[in-house]
């Protein structure tokens, strides 16, 4: 009896000893891991421990900044320039007849103009841009619209002065103001022509009535047209955020100088979407150029003609190769174009040698053209290719 529990005993006692072996052998895994030689390169930077309620310092920071631009002076600088437009319009609304829908006295009383018209006050907000240190500021034509009462500018110190509208033009949905001062802060004109897709760009303006605010993006396209905001269309797209009360306001490039005129956004929801809208500097210049000298804008003509996209089915009937150019759907007898030998039915594939992408773009090329000058216009028809010599006359002087 007594070899037996000396047998037992001896036996617990070396599994004890083996179980301490094992355990002082294994380790955890994340032990296991961390005791690899850490793999390190030239470019990696020291650790850094950064306690609850410390800020990590600046100079760690920089690498997260590292080609943005710092537009905060220019910023600063540029809303100065920038103002708020309010315009009263008087609205008229003609008064419904009482017996409109009674089928006895309704026949009797369908005069529209009957009971008279009532007047109705509207104010329309949108920004500005002043251009000049004595006074002009440009915004947009349907921030001013029509039957205006009274235009008032603001500034950004909370100063009023009322405005007089220098003229309006529709087709570029531009408009120009006049104010009474001195040494006022302006935005200096920058070359839009110079501008590239992916350059940085501050839009400023009054969105919302918020006066002076500045949002950042780049420039996303060039050239756009066929939007649907003016008949003149040459845009410089931006994902600058632009919305309601923008319009009118500039849009700066990274030196400070206007570039464009924020007019419009593309939106399901009514506001900023990343696709907005301005019209180039260079032809906001040649606008209010024309409006100051004559109170109009002069645009070359062709007298009148209809225009359309051309189609693929139409390019293979007048034996081209793409779909560029316009297609003449229709024309007066008395216009430029009709003269010269153009008919319905040709094919506009360059003027003065700049080749036609689109109806749009064929109004830009002729309107841009000098009055008085005569353009060298290449047609198709007919599987062949003609050059007519169009005289361009000035738009007012159209005839039918």
């Amino acid at each position: 009896m007594l070899k037996r529990l000396a047998i037992a005993v001896l036996l617990v006692g070396s599994g004890l000893v083996a179980g301490f072996v094992l355990t002082g052998r294994t380790r955890p895994a994340a032990d296991g891991v961390a005791d690899q030689p850490e793999v390190t390169t030239t470019a990696r930077q020291p650790a850094m421990t950064v306690t609850a309620g410390q800020q990590a310092p600046p100079e760690t920071l920089a690498p997260r900044l590292a080609g943005l631009p710092d537009l905060t002076g220019v910023a600063a600088q540029a809303v100065k320039g920038v103002v708020n437009i309010s315009a009263v319009q008087l609205l008229q609304r003609r008064v419904p007849s009482p017996f409109e829908s009674d089928p006895l006295f309704g026949p009797f009383f369908s005069d529209p103009d009957l009971f008279g018209q009532r007047s109705r006050r509207e104010l329309s907000l949108g920004s500005g841009v002043i251009v000049s240190s004595d006074g002009y500021v440009i915004t947009n034509n349907h921030v001013v619209g029509q039957n205006v009462s009274e235009v008032t500018v603001s500034f950004g110190d909370k100063r009023e002065l009322p405005a007089q509208i220098v003229g309006l033009d529709r087709v570029t949905d531009l408009a120009l103001l006049k104010i009474e001062g001195t040494n006022l802060p302006t935005i200096s004109w920058g070359d839009s022509t110079s501008l590239k897709v992916g350059e940085w760009v501050l839009a400023i303006g009054s969105p919302f009535q918020l006066n002076q605010t500045v949002t950042l993006g780049i420039v996303s396209a060039l050239g756009r047209a066929n939007m649907g905001f003016a008949e003149y269309e040459n845009f410089i797209q931006t994902d600058a955020a632009i919305n309601p009360g923008n319009s009118g306001g500039a849009l700066v490039d990274a030196r400070g100088q206007l570039v464009g005129i924020n007019t419009g956004i593309l939106s399901q929801s009514g506001g900023y979407q990343g696709v907005g809208f301005a019209v180039p500097s260079e032809l906001a210049r040649h606008v209010i150029d024309d409006l100051i000298k004559y109170g109009e804008v002069r645009r070359g003509s062709f007298g009148y003609i209809e225009v359309e996209p051309v189609t693929t089915l139409v390019a293979s009937r007048v034996g081209l190769q793409d779909t560029g150019g316009a297609i003449v759907t229709g024309m007066y007898r008395t216009s430029q174009a009709y003269g010269a030998g153009m008919r319905p039915g040709d094919v506009v594939l360059s003027v003065n040698g700049q080749k036609v992408l689109d109806p749009g773009h064929l109004v830009r090329l002729v309107a841009d053209t000098p009055i008085g000058s005569t353009a060298r216009v290449t047609v198709a028809r007919n599987g062949r290719t003609l050059e007519l010599r169009v005289p361009i006359v000035q738009q007012q002087e159209i005839s039918r």
